[in-house]
């Protein structure tokens, strides 16, 4: 996959969509569950969330209630992206995104 010391902005911004939409499509999911799942700051995942369409990934968020974040992500479709795939590389993708905390 990648080694640890080469994985460059562009490859750490890609593995964090992958590991978003794999943690929305395994469970319900909001920017305040995933902060606390992810311990990534807010901003960061809303602007993951936001670029999901530029790999090809269609996220909807569904309404729960009245209030604006009542709700979770739901993943319409993966589009060219191997959602088996990042199952299975799960563990080395959070081992190279979070080997720094």
């Amino acid at each position: 996959m990648f080694q640890a010391d080469k994985v460059s902005k562009q490859q750490t911004a890609f593995l964090r969509k992958l590991y978003l939409a794999h943690l929305i499509d395994d469970s319900q999911h909001n920017l305040l569950s995933l902060q606390k799942e992810t311990g990534m700051p807010r901003r960061t995942l809303q602007d993951a969330i936001a670029a999901f369409g530029d790999i090809g990934i269609q996220v909807d968020f569904i309404q729960d209630g009245r209030r604006n974040n009542s709700g979770h992500y739901h993943i319409r479709t993966w589009g060219p992206i191997n959602s088996a795939w990042v199952g299975t590389h799960l563990e080395q993708i959070r081992t190279l995104l979070f080997s720094d905390i």
